[in-house]
């Protein structure tokens, strides 16, 4: 053999064992939705913490003969670190830290608000259900209406690994659609009278309130709901962290650094599942619609049970901050501040939206735990 045909062997081989030879037309797509996650996260600025490792994510699930998630490094690690439900409980000790409960503390009955907001989790299993899908994957889909990224991996890790990318693709863009989604609902759900209503300043909480809070609710709900222990212990250990006076550096710590490598880990691992193998299928339209539905449903579920409080409370209640009983921390409340200051400028509702917002994170958590007790087995 020349010189000449063993170069042209050797570049055939090279060829052969690259990634190009194997590249599909369906790596190609996702590669593509990758760059549309980019410019949500970069050129709008969608949640750009979540999406942008999202997006970056997918681009390399897509390139092929890397053998990521089959050979021991650090992409198989961070995929571990999903699988094994290490990351979520850790966001949320991190989403523990930089929480305020005082609101919630303050008017205990915005709790009903963020009960209200998961009915949309269960009209999506109910959908998913009568679409085909086994009764652990509605309740993975479901969850997605509660817009808690972190639940909704969790879920999917436990109910429904090979829908893993799907959901939490649907649930961290229905977060970063917030702004979006939930103003036209808010306007077709309320009128104009409703939406201007001003709520009194909330009372002050006391320390030995803030204190007890977080230890009694760890204990009340992981003894209720074993299966979701591990994220409500940690989501009230970081609060406790925050609330203690004596802890700085550790709140400190899981707030900021902790928070923002785990975030990195989780969202890259996220990326990761989006292969065009696993995610391009029907399923993965049917999840994005049914997504949809439940978050929609949530939001109108919480806006209409503040319509009632704000007729039993005397019209004290503006009924918008309803709207912030999904999980999306704080953005949903953000929007209901927006919402309610276009129908009247000095209206000033974050701190009373902070509330179910509040709220929505603990019931989003009860109800993922509620469909674990029931269909995890």
């Amino acid at each position: 053999m020349s010189i000449f045909d063993a170069f042209l062997v050797s570049i055939q081989s090279v060829w052969l064992d690259s990634g190009f030879a194997a590249f599909t037309t369906g790596n190609l797509i996702m590669i593509l939705v990758g760059f549309v996650l980019l410019y949500m996260a970069i050129g709008k600025e969608y949640e750009p913490l979540l999406l942008t490792p999202i997006a970056f994510g997918c681009i390399m699930a897509n390139f092929p003969c890397t053998g990521f998630l089959e050979v021991m490094g650090v992409m198989k690690v961070i995929n571990l670190g999903i699988q094994y439900e290490i990351f979520p409980p850790l966001i949320f000790l991190g989403v523990g830290a930089m929480t305020d409960f005082g609101p919630l503390i303050a008017n205990p009955n915005t709790l009903f608000l963020g009960a209200a907001a998961q009915f949309g989790v269960f009209i999506s299993l109910a959908g998913a259900m009568a679409l085909g899908f086994t009764a652990q994957e509605a309740s993975a889909i479901g969850i997605i209406g509660g817009a808690d990224g972190p639940t909704a991996i969790y879920m999917a890790s436990k109910m429904a690994p090979h829908l893993l990318g799907a959901i939490a693709v649907a649930a961290y863009s229905y977060m970063s659609l917030v702004p979006l989604i939930q103003p036209p609902i808010m306007q077709l759900c309320t009128t104009k009278k409703e939406r201007e209503i001003k709520m009194s300043q909330l009372r002050t909480v006391t320390k030995f309130e803030r204190l007890v809070f977080p230890v009694a609710a760890a204990i009340i709900i992981s003894l209720l709901l074993p299966p979701v222990a591990a994220l409500i212990g940690m989501l009230m250990l970081g609060n406790l962290f925050r609330e203690s006076g004596v802890t700085d550096r550790l709140s400190d710590t899981a707030q900021n650094s902790l928070c923002n490598m785990v975030t990195i880990f989780l969202a890259t691992g996220t990326g990761m599942t989006m292969n065009a193998h696993d995610f391009l299928t029907v399923d993965t339209l049917l999840i994005i619609g049914l997504g949809l539905l439940a978050f929609a449903g949530g939001t109108a579920a919480g806006l209409l049970l503040g319509k009632v409080m704000c007729r039993l409370s005397g019209w004290k209640i503006n009924p918008l901050i309803g709207s912030a009983g999904v999980s999306a921390v704080p953005m949903a409340a953000r929007v209901s501040q927006v919402v309610g200051q276009k129908a009247n400028p000095s209206n000033f509702l974050l701190m009373h939206a902070m509330g179910p917002n509040v709220a929505g994170v603990i019931g989003t958590a009860v109800a993922a735990g509620t469909m674990l007790a029931m269909l995890a087995k």
